[in-house]
């Protein structure tokens, strides 16, 4: 998607870091790319704190959806839930997986975009669903409206995350009076909308 304030670097990478141990901060090389039996033997190992779920995210995860359900349908044999975070665009590829997954979290994108939102909604729709849009200095009452307003032809109740932008770049962040604004103005079609920033950002964890 090429969004102006993504904080991940896509270049392609001989190696991955992967933490040695929770929180630690001290990582290890593995050579890419990871087969599914060594990401899922380096996950159950991360796993051994108590942990809510197991997070899919990106770039986006749906674009290797059959690594995802693969190493996703593993790591439930042990207890694990597992919780896709995606952009909402390929209902089809998440439709192949759903039965792995437990929790999902959808961006809201822009209009251009609306309609495979919906229709990725539709799909996960029942899950332990949320939708979450960035709200940058830049972002008007009219392209939020749009967001809220497609969120509620689907379902009400279905939580909507409104996640201040963490200064990027060229980014600016929006006034917290901006934010309440915002969430006001959700709160009149749906039921459930919160404010909540990049928590790991301000704990310096990844």
């Amino acid at each position: 998607m090429r969004c102006e304030y993504c904080d991940t670097n896509f270049a392609r990478a001989e190696f991955c870091r992967v933490e040695r141990a929770a929180g630690t901060a001290e990582f290890d090389l593995e050579k890419n790319p990871l087969s599914v039996e060594r990401a899922v033997a380096l996950i159950k190992k991360l796993a051994a704190v108590p942990t809510q779920a197991v997070s899919f995210t990106g770039g986006e995860p749906l674009l290797q959806w059959e690594f995802v359900g693969e190493a996703a349908r593993e790591l439930k044999k042990f207890g694990l839930k597992i919780f896709l975070e995606t952009n909402g665009t390929l209902a089809a590829e998440y439709e192949k997986i759903s039965d792995a997954v437990d929790i999902v979290s959808m961006d809201i994108k822009t209009a251009d975009l609306f309609e495979e939102h919906e229709k990725f909604l539709r799909a996960a729709h029942g899950k332990d669903l949320c939708v979450k849009m960035v709200m940058t200095g830049a972002t008007t009452a009219k392209e939020f409206l749009a967001g809220v307003e497609l969120v509620a032809r689907v379902d009400p109740t279905i939580l909507l995350i409104i996640q201040p932008v963490t200064p990027i770049k060229n980014v600016r962040a929006a006034e917290a009076r901006r934010l309440l604004e915002f969430q006001a103005i959700a709160l009149r079609k749906l039921k459930d909308v919160r404010i909540i920033p990049q928590t790991h950002k301000f704990i310096n964890l990844l």
